[in-house]
């Protein structure tokens, strides 16, 4: 395949449409499986994760519930690093079964901080499921029992992952060509 340019990059597919929408089909399966009469409550963290969470949703079979959820960690435009606020979380957590929809872990660091603020919350459960999971970058121990793929840590854009705002709008994963 023929590499393509976002703004100034160059990336190449590291992952088609086909095998992405497949492989989420999968855990659509496994999650209705295991969270059968549970009425879970699906917290899809954007800007990155609204295409993995419509998919997924499409295949989610059991009862269920979605909101969506911002995470602020940034001071103007530089990022501080830590997670200040949970912006749009208006659902009573109070003994549910919540599920973290995110499109990417990295170093696993947000999700820590939104694994913390959630627990105030009082959920009976908290799951993750990320489209994607980098486990050679990881700084802290998560269980993510819902993942599509691992990938190595390399600067991706494509399905909802941005460089810069653009890229989001492509149905492939695209991996940087290292020039």
């Amino acid at each position: 395949m023929e590499p393509i340019t976002v703004k100034d990059l160059r990336f190449r597919i590291s992952i088609p449409a086909e095998e992405i929408k497949k492989r989420i089909a999968e855990l659509a399966a496994q999650i209705s499986s295991d969270l059968k009469g549970r009425n879970p409550l699906f917290l899809a963290v954007l800007n990155g994760s609204f295409m993995f969470a419509a998919d997924l949703m499409r295949g989610i079979t059991t009862p269920c519930e979605i909101s969506f959820v911002r995470l602020s960690s940034y001071t103007g435009t530089e990022s501080t690093g830590t997670v200040h606020e949970l912006i749009g979380l208006n659902e009573d957590l109070t003994g549910r079964t919540v599920v973290i929809i995110e499109d990417i872990v990295d170093s696993g660091l947000t999700m820590r901080e939104l694994l913390s603020m959630l627990k105030t919350k009082n959920p009976a459960d908290v799951r993750i499921a990320s489209l994607l999971v980098k486990p050679g970058n990881l700084k802290v121990k998560l269980d993510i029992p819902y993942c599509c793929f691992h990938i190595p840590n390399d600067f991706i854009v494509g399905y909802g992952l941005d460089y810069d705002g653009y890229g989001r709008n492509l149905p492939d994963i695209y991996t940087l060509v290292k020039e």
